[in-house]
């Protein structure tokens, strides 16, 4: 029998709970820091427009207009550049988070599925020795091709992370800033 069913599918069940548990604690905990960012982002966009109105009530000339929305214009794009850099700092945040349950959750099932086959092997008819060599074979090249595709995700997203930054600084006339992911 692959399960001693009262035992193992239970403890099994809590685990999947507990895992939800924390995959809906970090969601949550990004959506709050994201809702925050985002009132913080409205707030200081109201005040700048106030501000600007008063400015622009204040404007003597032809010239004066051109030159301050010329500032206005710059001053808003280096923000919504600060906004786009604090965003995707999220995102690439809660992405590491979803990460670490999800890769905590294939090792867990990775090792269940290994005694579950252990346990039935240990119970199995003589000579099924070579099946259950096949599917312990079978598993460690399936855990080893979903190793190649994480470090290959891991990779893209250092590369992308580079040339965001990269595409920011040329854009906002600032040196390039990458941020570390973890690995």
């Amino acid at each position: 029998m692959l399960f001693n069913v009262p035992e193992d599918v239970t403890s099994q069940a809590k685990l999947n709970f507990e895992q939800a548990l924390r995959f809906t604690e970090t969601a949550a905990e990004a959506t709050e820091k994201l809702f925050e960012l985002n009132v913080r982002t409205a707030k200081a966009a109201s005040a700048d427009v106030v501000s600007q109105i008063k400015a622009l009530t204040s404007i003597k000339d032809v010239q004066e207009l051109a030159s301050m929305q010329t500032s206005f214009a710059q001053a808003n794009a280096e923000k919504a550049a600060g906004y786009a850099r604090a965003v995707y700092g999220w995102a690439t945040e809660t992405q590491t988070e979803v990460s670490k349950l999800v890769e905590t959750q294939i090792a867990e099932i990775n090792k269940n599925v290994a005694e579950a086959i252990d346990r039935a092997a240990k119970s199995a008819p003589t000579g099924s020795e070579f099946a259950f060599a096949a599917i312990k074979s079978a598993l460690t090249a399936a855990n080893q091709a979903y190793d190649v595709l994480s470090k290959a995700g891991k990779q893209v997203a250092a590369y992308t992370d580079s040339t965001l930054a990269t595409a920011t600084a040329a854009a906002t006339g600032e040196a390039p800033v990458s941020r570390k992911r973890a690995a």
